[in-house]
């Protein structure tokens, strides 16, 4: 296709971006219905126009980065990861709050808020490669690995989670898939996963024992008892996007026809992979958890073709990040896990989260464009 000489990097990366964006839109438009009644009088295309405005600006944010040649990214690994712990203290100190969580930071003049953890997220996972790539052969002994990677990694971490635990978590078991891709010896990450286990016993201690002893203790003590007690009073969301996924059947009721949308109070964001299956099917289910794993599957082929450690390491890492982000709102939205609040990347309605995800998707066709540029070389070398 001409579009795609314009286009540089992985054609499947952006083919997967462009069908993902595309039914996002779709789905938000059909799923907003009840948050226009309640906020714009029945008003659902200001929703959508919103919205559009998001997808089509992260998809030229992502354009423009992935022209960027990836190595300038190594400074911004080195430079940011200091900007970034005042920048989360800043927001659990004056941060927007949305219940009893300070995520976000109020962009003035533009009536947006982004949630600086979405800018710790490509920060730390592009230091980490940078450390593993510099400092190879240098991270043989455990105190050394303290040092440059565990020490900073579990900084930003701590600063993250007594707003958003489980995007703690999902960060640092994305820091760890990186740390073993980049060849931690296995008896490090073995002692790293025993001290978070024990660790997260000690947390569920002090939940169960001393819930007011955290500022969100109480909160996830509560969703920890009603996701392993299934009371429908206590499950209420869960519930709906059970009847939603239920009452899609195979082939789903078609666009816009959904009723659970109606019910589910995150229907446009943290449920909408239910509301996507009520009205497109168990099948496009199927296949957009397909999609993200080829999109996984294309960040190591990447790894594999890059010549530089730190490129592969960065494609590989924030490929997996996105990938096990949505894995897991697929499973809360089937009730796998209690609710987390990770939107559906490329797919949820939110607002500037769309655009950082456009720039991890970026980095990574970067990355990409720059493995061509290399193989088209050799090419015409012989």
């Amino acid at each position: 296709m001409k579009l795609f000489t314009y286009l540089k990097g992985d054609r499947v990366i952006w083919a997967i971006v462009f069908l993902l964006s595309l039914l996002s839109i779709l789905v938000v438009y059909s799923s907003v219905v009840t948050l226009a009644h309640k906020y714009k009088q029945g008003n659902a295309e200001a929703f959508l126009f919103k919205h559009m405005f998001l997808v089509f600006g992260g998809i030229v944010i992502m354009y423009f980065v992935h022209k960027l040649r990836y190595t300038l990214f190594s400074k911004v690994g080195q430079l940011g990861i200091f900007l970034v712990i005042p920048l989360l203290l800043f927001t659990l100190i004056k941060g927007v709050s949305a219940g009893e969580a300070s995520r976000w930071i109020a962009i003035p003049g533009l009536g947006l808020t982004f949630q600086s953890s979405d800018v710790a997220k490509i920060i730390l996972l592009i230091f980490v490669a940078r450390v593993l790539t510099v400092k190879q052969g240098q991270l043989d002994d455990f105190k050394s690995l303290l040092k440059y990677i565990l020490f900073p990694v579990g900084a930003i971490c701590l600063l993250i989670f007594p707003a958003n635990f489980s995007t703690a978590a999902l960060l640092f078991v994305s820091c760890l898939f990186l740390m073993f891709v980049g060849g931690i010896k296995l008896k490090f990450i073995a002692y790293i996963i025993g001290a978070c286990i024990g660790m997260g016993l000690l947390l569920g201690v002090i939940i169960y024992q001393f819930p007011d002893l955290l500022r969100r203790g109480a909160t996830w003590k509560a969703r920890i008892e009603n996701f392993s007690k299934g009371d429908a009073k206590n499950n209420y969301q869960s519930d709906q996007a059970k009847i939603a996924i239920a009452t899609g059947g195979v082939i789903g009721k078609g666009p816009g026809n959904s009723t659970q949308r109606a019910f589910l109070p995150q229907a446009s964001s943290d449920f909408i992979y239910a509301i996507i299956i009520e009205e497109y099917g168990l099948f496009t289910g199927f296949i957009m958890l397909f999609l993200y794993m080829i999109l996984l599957f294309r960040g190591i082929r990447i790894l594999r073709d890059s010549e530089k450690t730190f490129g592969g390491l960065i494609a590989v890492g924030l490929s997996f990040s996105l990938v096990f982000q949505a894995l897991v709102n697929m499973a809360v939205a089937v009730n796998l896990f209690p609710v987390t609040g990770q939107p559906l990347p490329l797919v949820s309605m939110g607002g500037t989260s769309i655009w950082f995800t456009c720039i991890a998707i970026g980095i990574i066709l970067s990355v990409s464009k720059t493995n061509e540029e290399k193989d088209t070389n050799e090419v015409i070398a012989t």
